[in-house]
């Protein structure tokens, strides 16, 4: 075959083109380019940043996932993720969207993840407002409103908490959707506002307003008995009135404690089972509950002898042989030295384990061994624990 050599050039431009488009191999105009398969992109989890609008203005808030989250969608056979709206206190104000996730609630999805199988929205409040501004309410449940939909959560494992300033605008919620919530936890807070002072003129009729509105809806109190930011009473108040009015209400009262009482109050294992334990569609079978408690700041001391006390006595070391405990005794009493020179009293819980009486959560036990001998400190707080030997 004779080609001239413009007929030869466009002749082997053809033919690279599709040798290349055949990936190089024989046969290139039947062969069909190669696809990659699609990869379902992975659900991210923690803390998640969100924008919501409302009335022309945007506002930045968060929405956390545990690690574990698994999107629900129409079909599963798994029940629909449970949701809770955190409403945080005075101090967490601001338009970065991220100061409400230093405490309260917060700070207990980082310790103790495990314990808090709930999506949780987070809304700020913008400074120079108040939670119990119409237009702050009606923020908050637009963004509760909007990862609800976005996340499939279970309406009928709607929940709602707030804390101080937080609380105030909860109980604003709690009164206003009385059908939204399967159970509410309310920390330091009332109805009786600190920037509404002439509130409490309203004594007689206000808290039996918010309880008939909030019905059964099963309610959680907890107030420090020291707190002077928001008084105790507030919860006494709110107690009574849902008691009267014949709703489900518990109140926990902490001894000793001021107005951080949430820390405590989020730590209790039981919180995040009780409202696990309600759901919407249940409420309105709930019998009456008004259920008080006091709880100590720590357990009652008991009176070991000397002679047990002194078998305490010594140094105790970590694994990486640093001295980290000073047990010393004086008289009756048992002190403990940490490693920086700070000396803090131990009280007896048992006749192995100790306690701080500052109401830390904080266990030191004694161990022994075959021949009683003490041997090392099992070391427990909240979060950890350790194993400190006994060296002299």
């Amino acid at each position: 075959m004779h080609f001239t050599r413009r007929a030869l050039c466009v002749w082997l431009t053809v033919f690279a083109l599709g040798y290349a488009i055949s990936g190089g191999g024989v046969g290139w105009a039947a062969s069909k380019p190669k696809v990659a398969p699609v990869t379902p992109l992975q659900q991210e989890t923690g803390f998640l940043n969100r924008t919501v609008q409302v009335g022309g203005v945007s506002y930045k808030f968060q929405v956390y996932l545990r690690e574990d989250f698994h999107r629900w969608e129409p079909g599963d056979k798994s029940e629909r993720p449970p949701i809770i709206l955190f409403l945080h206190g005075r101090g967490e104000r601001g338009s970065e969207g991220m100061w409400q996730t230093q405490i309260g609630l917060a700070q207990q999805l980082r310790d103790h993840p495990e314990r808090w199988p709930f999506i949780v929205v987070m809304p700020q409040c913008p400074i120079r407002h108040f939670w119990t501004d119409p237009e702050m309410l009606q923020m908050a449940m637009a963004a509760l409103d909007q990862e609800s939909k976005e996340f499939h959560a279970d309406p009928d494992r709607t929940y709602l908490t707030g804390l101080s300033l937080g609380g105030y605008g909860a109980w604003e919620l709690a009164r206003d959707y009385p059908h939204k919530w399967a159970a509410v936890a309310l920390i330091a807070t009332g109805i009786f506002w600190s920037y509404a002072p002439e509130r409490w003129h309203e004594i007689s009729t206000l808290p039996a307003e918010y309880a008939r509105r909030v019905g059964r809806t099963p309610i959680w109190l907890f107030h420090g008995t020291d707190d002077t930011t928001v008084v105790p009473r507030q919860s006494e108040v709110m107690f009574e009135a849902l008691k009267a009015e014949q709703g489900h209400v518990r109140l926990w009262d902490y001894q000793g404690l001021h107005h951080d009482c949430w820390t405590r109050a989020f730590n209790e294992q039981e919180l995040p089972r009780w409202l696990l334990a309600h759901k919407l569609s249940q409420v309105a079978q709930l019998p009456p509950l008004a259920d008080r408690t006091i709880i100590p700041l720590h357990p009652v001391a008991l009176k070991l002898p000397v002679s047990l006390l002194d078998t305490y006595v010594g140094e105790y070391r970590d694994q990486s042989n640093v001295l980290v405990a000073t047990i010393q005794r004086q008289g009756e009493q048992l002190f403990l030295k940490n490693a920086q020179g700070d000396v803090m009293e131990i009280q007896a819980e048992s006749v192995t384990t100790f306690f701080y009486p500052t109401g830390s959560l904080t266990r030191l036990t004694f161990e022994h061994d075959s021949t009683g001998r003490v041997t090392a400190i099992q070391y427990r707080d909240d979060r950890h624990e350790e194993l400190w030997e006994k060296r002299k």
